[in-house]
């Protein structure tokens, strides 16, 4: 199966990021999300990734303009109904999902795969919204996506070995390694990554260390490439929160108990670096 026309839906942090990687690879792209300020915030956020690329010789400005070309910003999903392959990158919501996959299963062609990148949402769960769960599909890639090289493939209960096949390749195609998970609650990356997150957040609330002293630890003592705090404000708090709501509902195990302060911090709108503050400032 020939992919060449590539949609994703979301056209921010992680949506953004994977439609770079499929125009890159060749593929013409839709990016579709609800507003047009979001869309034209994707395009500007792809446009300063390859402008730096070509400021650093790794590009040339025709390549860029040649690339740039392959993608169309969207707020109509209609727009999917000539997509050979979709990606959903919305947020990690699990309502949100099924009602995206709904209206996906009735607008695409019927052979088409359709892949969520949720980072801990059940597949079974998101392919239950469509009539073809054998072609639906986990496709979890590490953020930011233009950079790191994994995508976690995760096949639902139905999913066929086909749509797996179709999935590997295409990553492959994008330049990623792909590593199978099992569809359990926050697969293997954040059923590994969530749970150190939320405990060095248990260290601040406790008052163990300070942000910078518990980065420093994990940095220095780990040989981590980033603080713990730093990645979870680069992540999201919200999405951090979501995430091991996730973990702690589905595999119903205490330890698994989101930290009070990352909920205090969500609460009060702090949600990390995309909003200039989280438990660092970056305004």
């Amino acid at each position: 199966m020939e992919v060449k026309v590539f949609g994703v839906v979301g056209a921010g942090q992680m949506g953004n990021g994977i439609a770079q990687v499929a125009a890159e690879a060749g593929m013409n792209v839709i990016m579709r999300d609800i507003k047009d300020e979001f869309v034209q915030r994707g395009l500007d956020t792809i446009k300063k990734n390859f402008e730096r690329a070509v400021s650093k010789g790794k590009m040339s400005d025709d390549q860029m303009k040649t690339v740039l070309s392959r993608i169309k910003g969207t707020t109509d999903i209609g727009d999917f109904k000539n997509a050979d392959f979709v990606v959903e990158a919305a947020v990690e919501r699990e309502d949100l999902k099924l009602q995206i996959f709904k209206e996906l299963d009735q607008i695409t062609k019927s052979d088409v795969i359709l892949a969520s990148n949720t980072s801990s949402i059940s597949i079974t769960k998101i392919a239950s919204a469509t009539k073809r769960a054998e072609r639906v599909i986990g496709m979890h890639f590490m953020n930011p996506v233009p950079v790191m090289k994994l995508v976690e493939i995760i096949r639902g209960l139905a999913t066929t070995d086909e749509t797996y096949k179709v999935t590997k390749a295409l990553s492959e195609k994008m330049g990623k390694t792909c590593a199978e998970a099992q569809d359990f609650p926050g697969f293997i990356a954040n059923r590994i990554l969530l749970p150190m997150l939320n405990e060095a957040i248990y260290c601040l609330y406790e008052g163990v260390g300070t942000p910078e002293s518990i980065d420093t630890v994990m940095k220095l003592g780990m040989n981590h490439p980033m603080g713990p705090l730093a990645l979870a404000d680069l992540i999201g708090l919200d999405t951090c929160l979501a995430i091991m709501n996730v973990l702690h509902q589905g595999l119903g195990d205490s330890k698994y108990r989101p930290c009070p302060l990352l909920k205090k911090y969500v609460d009060a709108g702090y949600l990390g670096k995309k909003v200039g503050r989280g438990f660092y400032n970056y305004n």
